[in-house]
């Protein structure tokens, strides 16, 4: 497996817009959040059993799931978002592990919005990236990205890990609150160090 670099940041960071830019060098991507949707496909286990415990109303016309309905109720309700975690992370434990062990690229980017909340998604990261910007900002983007409304998003960043902890934990943080050419700058030279560090690792 090649070396794994573990991405994080809160919604609205623009962690999407770190790693697209880590992809046009040429790095896979494993995205947890795309996990998450693969292990509630229709026809899956897990799905039937979202669909048994909350009914028709997560449900789309087409089968699947409709996310934006169960977040209101399991961000509403501790209890239920405890057993909805217990049911699907194991599960995306596994897909997660799946696609690293498939990766060929020189290094490879584990991007979880709950990578430091995981002890299992941190062990596999060799060093952890923040892409960070002010709470205002995440709060503006995510709801004019997601139709959200603002107490919504405000109890979805209340869920996460504090700002504060996050930046405490990182290796690497990326301020990702100015234009788009300057997170360009920033991930060029990132990816040349990150090619360092896999050379060393497999020198090792």
């Amino acid at each position: 497996m090649s070396l794994i670099i573990g991405i994080t940041g809160g919604i609205g960071s623009g962690k999407t817009a770190v790693t697209d830019r880590f992809v046009r060098h040429g790095i896979t991507v494993v995205d947890a959040d795309l996990a998450a949707r693969i292990v509630v496909e229709p026809g899956t286990p897990a799905l039937a059993a979202i669909a048994r415990r909350f009914g028709p109303e997560v449900l789309q016309g087409d089968g699947s799931l409709d996310r934006a309905a169960l977040r209101r109720i399991v961000f509403a309700d501790p209890a239920q978002r405890k057993w909805l975690e217990q049911l699907t992370h194991p599960l995306i434990g596994e897909e997660i592990q799946r696609q690293l062990a498939a990766s060929r690229s020189p290094y490879t980017l584990l991007s979880s919005p709950l990578l430091l909340e995981s002890a299992t998604q941190r062990e596999l990261a060799a060093l952890v990236v923040v892409v960070d910007v002010p709470e205002e900002m995440q709060l503006a983007r995510t709801v004019q990205r997601d139709n959200n409304d603002e107490d919504q998003v405000k109890r979805i960043m209340a869920a996460q890990l504090p700002r504060q902890q996050r930046l405490a934990r990182a290796d690497i943080v990326i301020d990702n609150s100015g234009s788009l050419k300057a997170l360009d700058a920033v991930v060029a030279e990132l990816h040349k160090e990150f090619l360092q560090r896999a050379e060393e690792a497999r020198r090792h």
